[in-house]
């Protein structure tokens, strides 16, 4: 949906929410890809089958073990706007583990993290920036240098 479609308090309260502000930080040069280690993290509102449903507006993520069986795995993504059709097709689309394992297999990344995180999208930033920093240090205690942003 584009922000002209949107219902005018719908579209008020996107365009101007409040949102946390960050210190500029300069970009540094890291390992190629091929000595990296690569997590995932999606916000199409994946977790196991036996996590609790994500909660609408509410700053959470999941963890995902990168040796989760597939089959696992269920969405609750709530949204009036998304289409679950190629999820349901290919989980690839919105957690691309697999490929990830062909990346590793092939040697076009160094190893795949330990563990992948799932946020349900659609969730205001401001209620996200403690889970970040929390998120932040779970990828570093993994060694993850390098991300998939799977945005939905």
């Amino acid at each position: 949906m584009h922000l002209h479609e949107m219902p005018e308090a719908a579209r008020h309260g996107l365009v101007n929410q409040d949102l946390p502000e960050f210190a500029p930080t300069p970009c540094v040069a890291g390992p190629a890809l091929s000595e990296r280690r690569i997590a995932i993290i999606t916000t199409a509102g994946l977790h196991r089958s036996d996590d609790a449903p994500f909660t609408p507006g509410v700053g959470e993520y999941r963890i995902i073990a990168s040796d989760i069986d597939m089959d696992d795995l269920v969405m609750s993504h709530v949204s009036t706007n998304f289409d679950r059709t190629g999820y349901i097709q290919d989980l690839n689309l919105v957690f691309p583990i697999e490929r990830l394992r062909e990346m590793q297999a092939d040697g076009d990344i160094g190893s795949v993290g330990k563990y992948h995180y799932a946020f349900m999208g659609a969730t205001p930033p401001a209620a996200m920036q403690a889970v970040a920093e929390d998120l932040a240090a779970n990828l570093k205690e993994d060694g993850v240098d390098g991300l998939i942003l799977a945005g939905v």
